[in-house]
């Protein structure tokens, strides 16, 4: 296996610190301060072509390999795991979706306005009573004669409350259980789709985070992804995308994390000389660059397999299990290598902890990861009774 990355994979992770040392890290502070959803950020970050980097160039993406889009991900995510929240959702789960099951009119119409962030699309799956057993949905489609209406709510949905498009699933058939759900090319312009504000979140306080209600939501015949029946396919193979830039953007907090506590560590002096000379401080950044090495390899790998159009349902979720447990850990130890000076916000690494927790979370908790990877070296089940 060759670990070397080619001359132009090395240019767009050149490109994407640059432009993350230049235009993200000096406006994540503040923007995390006021829980302000940054757009014009975001139409920055659109310039760059990092919203649908993975979307092939005749749709208007930018055509780069998962390993490229990898490198992205990990580098606006040392910057700001609010903002990589954005490229994740727009380029994983609503992109990517749209460019596996969309037909070749849906693809024309909605990627080329996604990619160019003239379109912020969101990701509607999870529901109030309905998180990690994605085929239990309560939100109803019901056939009309002019196509369908929806009706429900959603849950904890990155962007809906900017969104253009929203890619919404709902059960067709209760009685068919998961063989029934189906996935809807929303229209959020019309009075019965509801966004609220979730407000109060623990971190990402500059990502945009909302409840939608669905009241008489009227979806055309031509706006479903697939067929009756694919939903929860159209939902997994999203989801197996998004595993894998959440993963990468965690390998940027790890190493950001580094980063930040050598600087601190050679900068802080106690007992006349820099606490970088002392032993333990050394064995917690030596951890830290074990972990973050392991996570990247890992999504590397992944990345690969991707490329190369191989199963890697397992390989991304044993990425993103270590690589957000890594980062959550790297987080909270670069929080005691500054001491009392990380517990506020003049240091990333306060903003690290609070936006990294939940990455063990969203996208499939560490214990379904867990299951996932059991299952396939079992070959049992866990998710369903035997």
């Amino acid at each position: 296996m060759d670990f070397d990355l080619t001359d132009e994979q090395e240019l767009i992770r050149s490109s994407a610190r640059d432009f993350t040392d230049r235009e993200v890290i000096e406006r994540a502070r503040e923007n995390a301060r006021n829980h302000h959803f940054d757009l014009e950020l975001v139409r920055k970050v659109a310039k760059q072509g990092y919203l649908g980097a993975i979307v092939p160039q005749e749709y208007g993406g930018a055509g780069l390999d998962y390993i490229s889009y990898g490198l992205i991900v990990e580098e606006i995510g040392r910057g700001d795991s609010a903002l990589r929240t954005v490229i994740s959702v727009q380029t994983s789960l609503v992109c990517s979706a749209i460019l596996k099951w969309g037909s070749e009119e849906q693809k024309r119409h909605y990627l080329p306005k996604l990619c160019s962030g003239e379109w912020l699309g969101c990701f509607g799956l999870t529901e109030p009573e309905s998180g990690s057993d994605a085929a239990s949905l309560r939100t109803r489609a019901t056939r009309t004669d002019s196509g369908w209406v929806l009706n429900g709510s959603k849950m904890w949905i990155s962007m809906g409350n900017h969104a253009k498009v929203a890619l919404i699933f709902a059960q067709t058939d209760p009685e068919k259980g998961h063989r029934g759900l189906a996935c809807f090319l929303v229209d959020t312009d019309q009075d019965g789709f509801q966004p609220q504000e979730i407000e109060h979140k623990m971190g990402l306080h500059a990502s945009d985070t909302a409840a939608i209600s669905l009241d008489e939501v009227k979806v055309g015949p031509d706006e479903m992804l697939g067929q009756i029946g694919d939903g929860f396919k159209v939902a997994m193979s999203a989801l197996d995308s998004g595993r894998y830039s959440v993963a990468a953007g965690c390998v940027g907090i790890c190493q950001g994390c580094v980063e930040e506590s050598v600087r601190y560590s050679q900068e802080r002096v106690q007992f006349g000389r820099p606490i970088a000379s002392f032993q333990l401080i050394q064995a917690m950044i030596a951890d830290m660059v074990l972990k973050t090495d392991a996570s990247r390899l890992l999504v590397w790998r992944a990345g690969f397999l991707k490329d190369k159009g191989r199963p890697n349902t397992t390989e991304t979720s044993i990425a993103k299990l270590h690589a957000t447990e890594a980062a959550q850990w790297c987080a909270n130890t670069a929080i005691q290598v500054h001491g009392g000076a990380g517990y506020v916000d003049d240091h990333p690494v306060e903003r690290y902890l609070r936006d990294v927790r939940v990455t063990t979370l969203y996208e499939g908790t560490s214990q379904i990861q867990r299951l996932i990877i059991g299952r396939a070296k079992t070959g049992i089940n866990a998710f369903v009774p035997q």
